[in-house]
């Protein structure tokens, strides 16, 4: 079995800043935040990890009580930012999910900061939720390390619950694992479990960025699949 784990923003939509003024306005109705530091960087990190240290970097107090606060405004905001905002779904994205269905032996997931309910809104927006049958999510991981053992570890689950009955498949079932994504921190946590690391320069990071961090195939955009399929193709055979 191949699990296939897919990072969202910058490499399957551009949301157009839904998510960043979601983000901004929250922390303005909620603790009179009227700007947010430019300084906390939001690429390739969880949720959690930038809320907690805009708190800080604001003076509002870092505690489970706020982060509450936080997500159950934060995401009615989400839901009404993505139709003003005019994001899109990347190049090759839906050709390739259609790619990958086809197959039993692969199973599709999801390996983001995104908390579940904001991933869950940005991808309804585009129609692309019901393709991915597990994740990990930012909703308690600071780390994206922490987010990808997660996914790992739902994708086992999902494969158990969904097992063939093919005598050659073994309990494991995920031992060949690929993370795709735009940002070097994708690329790290790939490495983190084991997995193979497919980098996209449709995100924030230059090509540069992304070579210095060895991915297994660096794509311009998801249409670039030949290769990859190919090995996809090779291990369910």
């Amino acid at each position: 079995m191949v699990t296939v784990l897919f990072d969202i923003d910058g490499t399957l939509i551009q949301t157009g800043g839904a998510g960043q003024r979601a983000f901004a306005e929250t922390f303005s109705s909620l603790f009179g935040i009227e700007k947010i530091s430019s300084e906390v960087r939001f690429a390739g990190r969880s949720d959690r990890a930038i809320v907690e240290d805009l708190m800080e970097a604001h003076g509002v107090a870092v505690n489970s009580d706020n982060w509450n606060r936080f997500i159950e405004a934060m995401v009615p905001r989400l839901v009404e930012m993505l139709p003003l905002c005019q994001g899109t779904i990347l190049p090759g994205v839906v050709e390739l999910l259609d790619e990958l269905e086809k197959s039993e032996h692969v199973a599709t997931g999801l390996l983001t900061g995104n908390i579940a309910a904001g991933a869950r809104a940005k991808l309804s927006h585009y129609q692309l939720w019901q393709r991915f049958a597990f994740g990990g999510y930012g909703d308690h991981c600071t780390n994206r390390n922490d987010i990808a053992a997660a996914a790992l570890a739902a994708a086992q689950s999902h494969v158990a619950q969904h097992r063939t009955g093919n005598s050659q498949e073994r309990s494991s079932d995920t031992e060949l694992v690929f993370v795709i994504g735009d940002t070097p921190a994708d690329v790290e946590c790939a490495r983190s479990i084991g997995a193979c690391a497919i980098a996209v320069l449709t995100g924030g990071a230059s090509r540069e960025q992304l070579l210095a961090t060895k991915p297994d195939l660096l794509l311009n955009d998801l249409t670039e699949v030949d290769d990859f399929l190919l090995q996809i193709n090779a291990a369910v055979a």
